[in-house]
């Protein structure tokens, strides 16, 4: 088992920067996908970045304005969020899994996942 925690979410204005957090428990950090999520409303869940063993997949929107660094002596993977616009608005979500059953970019590859925290950024 493995849960997860979500921070750091809040009101940025576009072109700002937000780092939200996730807090991993459980099961051995280091050997999970740990991947983020955003959900905005009418919209379905999509993939944002994920990381396992230090290699990192990211969603074509974010490539090259949002990063996903990891502590693993902290079982924290962050979401560091640069560059933001209007349409990143949304709840984001940190999911885990041990082993993907589909693709790194489909949520129901993850088992695990955390409560999110909203990320609304103003024009």
């Amino acid at each position: 088992q493995v849960q997860l925690a979500e921070s750091g979410g809040g009101l940025v204005q576009a072109g700002g920067s937000l780092r939200v957090s996730c807090a991993a428990s459980g099961r051995t950090f280091s050997s999970n996908f740990m991947g983020w999520f955003r959900q905005a409303p009418g919209k379905e869940r999509e993939f944002v970045a994920a990381i396992r063993w230090s290699v990192t997949y990211y969603a074509d929107s974010v490539k090259g304005r949002f990063t996903i660094p990891s502590d693993n002596a902290k079982n924290t993977v962050y979401l560091q969020m640069n560059s933001l616009k209007p349409e990143d608005t949304a709840v984001y979500y940190c999911a885990a899994s041990p082993r993907l059953r589909a693709g790194v970019f489909e949520a129901a590859s993850y088992d695990y996942w955390g409560q999110g925290t909203q990320v609304t950024v103003s024009s």
